[in-house]
């Protein structure tokens, strides 16, 4: 049953005695939400299964805005005690994301058990996670049993070619793999489970780094192969170039390159063009500033 939300004019689905935010509540696949509609980051995920050349890994960054960052990682049960908390001061949350500041999969034990017991308690909000997609294949059914509508995928080359320039290691199965080989295997298993997503309906957004010099000319692929997936949207990120990285030397995309690629992806794919590179640890609008709230 759908009724009208008197606080967004949106839709919301009605199940037994919850009324559940519609898809399009989410302010990160809808700009049209993201005015109006906040989400929060919990920060349950600490390890990562692959070696980015833009990434150092150092997560306790509490004054840098960007990805993969938070002041701290949070136990489950934390995690639970710290969105009740934050749930009862402020009334525009759609939506609870796990983005980090490792891969949400790696350790999927502390991811589910954190959204089984958010979707149990909060039933009436959004679920999403963030992921590479090397270990998200095995794991569709239960992100969606377990409530979680929305998922993005970050790719950031479909050529082992240019992967094996972006990726220094990929592990799986306690195997480690480097060069071509490590990328081949990324591009399979994230293939492998956009089509496992698609299977359960779930919205999918495909995020990619753009690393000047690296993929550039390799967007419009990375965007064809997106929507040949069935993915939804596409979001073109520019990278940030961090200290004591093998990229910590290139220089991030300008407006003017970011506006050009993602005209030339928007062929094939519908863009988002108002991401914010969020923390691992964001909470709020998009559009706020200085929303890094954990431990507010």
């Amino acid at each position: 049953m759908l009724l009208k939300s008197a606080e967004s004019g949106c839709d919301m689905i009605q199940t037994g005695l919850c009324v559940r935010r519609a898809v399009s509540d989410h302010p990160c696949f809808y700009g049209s939400a993201s005015a109006r509609w906040g989400r929060v980051h919990l920060p349950v995920a600490p390890d990562c299964n692959i070696s980015c050349n833009f990434c150092n890994r150092l997560y306790d960054c509490a004054n840098e805005s960007r990805p993969a960052v938070t002041r701290r990682i949070l136990e489950p049960a934390e995690a639970l005690a710290y969105l009740g908390r934050l749930l009862g001061s402020r009334r525009d949350i759609s939506v609870v994301g796990i983005a980090g500041p490792g891969d949400p999969l790696c350790d999927p034990g502390r991811t589910l058990e954190t959204i089984h017991a958010v979707h149990a308690a909060y039933p009436e909000l959004l679920l999403c996670i963030s992921t590479n997609g090397l270990n998200l294949a095995g794991y569709v059914d239960d992100l969606a049993d377990n409530g979680v509508t929305h998922v993005t995928v970050t790719v950031n080359a479909v050529d082992p070619l240019v992967g094996q320039r972006i990726y220094s290691r990929v592990s799986l199965d306690h195997q480690t793999r480097r060069g071509k080989e490590a990328a081949e295997l990324l591009i399979a298993r994230q293939q492998e489970a956009m089509a496992r997503l698609k299977t359960r309906n779930l919205m999918v957004k495909i995020n990619t780094v753009v690393i000047p010099g690296v993929n550039t000319g390799h967007i419009a692929a990375i965007a064809q192969k997106a929507a040949d997936w069935g993915a939804d949207v596409m979001n073109c990120i520019p990278m940030i170039p961090v200290a004591n990285t093998p990229f910590e030397n290139l220089e991030e995309p300008d407006a003017a390159e970011m506006a050009r690629l993602r005209d030339i992806a928007s062929f094939y794919i519908p863009q988002m063009y108002h991401c914010r590179r969020c923390r691992a640890d964001a909470v709020g609008l998009l559009c706020a500033k200085g929303n890094s709230g954990l431990m507010d």
